[in-house]
């Protein structure tokens, strides 16, 4: 697979209701027409996917929503038919995996005009991919009962003929906060996030000069560490000098509570972070222990000024040193995941894994959280961790004080996680599906929703093509293009791990 947007890289997938919802998880939410459909997408993704491909599984004659799959909308036409084939297998076979295979499918594309592309010309460059989509569910004997294309504020149906509900020029989408899954959502506490694309920026590396100023400090922290690496320093020294720095930083975000909009809320962060400060905290992560001590990290008063800060570290992988992020961005979806920001916590790993598609703990982590695991055994064994070191000397075995001056310093391969972390990700862990996705297909039900939780159906006197909201699933897509990865040299290249 190539040409692909990062954005492509499936992020989307089940995760446990918010408190707000679940106290009201017998709600029956009814869409009866392609418009509530369209209304409806943000607050089953938990944000407005852009570039995207999303199937949604029907159940029972109600039409109730079960497993859910989002992929980045691939850039060359010629890939359509193959992906079209390997995710309505993935949809499909994650469903009957987990006992109930899918009904119907309802079908989105959601993509903005190009430059001087109007919203209707997206929706006719779209229709073959919509075609082939409905061709690869069919042929798997599951139909696809709704296509739409959602652009430029407006929805066309794929399945709908009549111009009397559906028009050539195609259909406003209703005012935000206006629609029936709106007002659901509003009763239940919950806010949809903005595009996936505003998302993801919160991770992007800096420009400009600030950008200039990150890449000067880390060739800095990084010709001042290897030599000390190189030298004989005590692996545990650096490491308490990279938690001491972080815990410093973090406390210093958590006394300047984060601002409501995000980007004011990330530029003031980046403005208490100090160059130096950030240089020194990246390349310290690339030990994998200084990583997994910082994982600890992941719940308390304090965890919402971390995921700040693993964000705000992410923001300062300015090339050549953009995979670098694959810790901080693991770090800030794995506190994501255990603070239960599911959407967050999918982009955050995501991106993990555009930086390195080889890491594996955000590997593990992704694998986890698509598959609506709960990280409740990890935070269990990372506490035992923590407590374990605060043992005398003796009562802790396996312990390793050195750095390996390869892991931050050469891109060793081949570094793997501590078995009982490992397995506490991959306790309960489904074998994959077929099709030739990496993929992960998340449990359909009600009890998984995201955002919003309930079950749906398209209610008596409803329209033939059934929809309603419920429990999504996701997927993890075909690899993007092989990259090309810098080895050795002095520019920081790191180590999978």
């Amino acid at each position: 697979m190539t040409q692909r947007d990062e954005s492509a890289r499936p992020s989307v997938s089940p995760a446990a209701p918010s408190p707000a919802w679940d106290a009201r998880s017998e709600t029956q939410i009814t869409l009866r027409s392609p418009g509530e459909l369209a209304d409806a997408l943000p607050y089953l993704m938990g944000f407005h996917p852009t570039d995207s491909v999303v199937l949604l599984a029907l159940h029972g004659e109600r039409g109730r929503f079960g497993g859910r799959l989002r992929l980045g909308i691939p850039r060359n036409s010629e890939e359509w038919p193959e992906v079209s084939d390997q995710l309505a297998e993935t949809l499909v076979a994650g469903c009957v995996k987990r006992g109930a295979r899918p009904d119907g499918i309802v079908l989105f594309l959601c993509q903005d005009p190009r430059t001087g592309e109007s919203g209707r010309e997206v929706m006719e460059r779209l229709r073959p991919l919509a075609q082939s989509l409905r061709l690869a569910c069919g042929g798997l004997d599951v139909p696809v009962y709704e296509a739409l294309c959602l652009s430029d504020g407006r929805f066309w149906s794929y399945c709908c003929p009549d111009e009397r509900c559906c028009p050539a020029e195609g259909t406003l989408l209703a005012l935000p906060g206006t629609s029936v899954m709106a007002a659901a959502a509003a009763y239940a506490g919950i806010q949809v996030r903005g595009t996936l694309r505003e998302m993801e920026a919160r991770y992007a590396p800096l420009e400009g000069e600030r950008g200039r100023e990150q890449e000067s400090a880390l060739d800095a922290a990084a010709a001042d560490l290897i030599p000390r690496i190189l030298g004989g320093t005590d692996g545990e020294m650096l490491r308490r000098e990279t938690l001491d720095l972080a815990d410093l930083v973090v406390e210093r975000f958590r006394v300047a509570p984060p601002l409501a909009a995000p980007p004011e809320a990330d530029a003031r962060d980046d403005a208490l972070l100090a160059c130096d400060e950030a240089a020194a905290i990246i390349l310290g992560l690339q030990d994998r222990v200084t990583r997994d001590r910082a994982a600890e990290w992941m719940e308390g008063p304090r965890a919402a000024a971390v995921l700040r800060l693993w964000r705000a570290l992410a923001r300062r992988c300015v090339p050549p040193y953009t995979e670098h992020a694959a810790a901080p961005l693991t770090l800030a979806g794995w506190v994501a995941w255990s603070m239960g920001d599911h959407p967050d916590a999918r982009v955050a790993l995501s991106q993990a894994l555009t930086a390195d598609p080889e890491y594996l703990f955000a590997q593990l982590l992704h694998r986890a959280c698509n598959d609506g695991m709960d990280p409740e055994p990890l935070r269990r064994c990372l506490r035992g961790e923590r407590r374990g070191r605060a043992e005398p000397p003796a009562a802790v075995t396996g312990t390793d004080t050195r750095t390996d001056a390869g892991v931050i310093t050469r891109g060793t391969k081949g570094a793997d996680e501590p078995g009982e972390v490992r397995d506490a990700i991959r306790d309960g862990d489904p074998e994959g599906v077929p099709g030739g996705i990496p993929q992960e297909v998340g449990p359909a039900g009600p009890d998984s929703v995201v955002p919003a939780a309930g079950a749906a159906s398209p209610g008596p006197g409803g329209p033939a093509r059934p929809g309603g909201p419920s429990a999504p699933a996701g997927v993890k897509g075909p690899a993007g293009k092989a990259r090309t990865r810098r080895r050795a040299g002095q520019r920081g290249v790191r180590g999978r791990q």
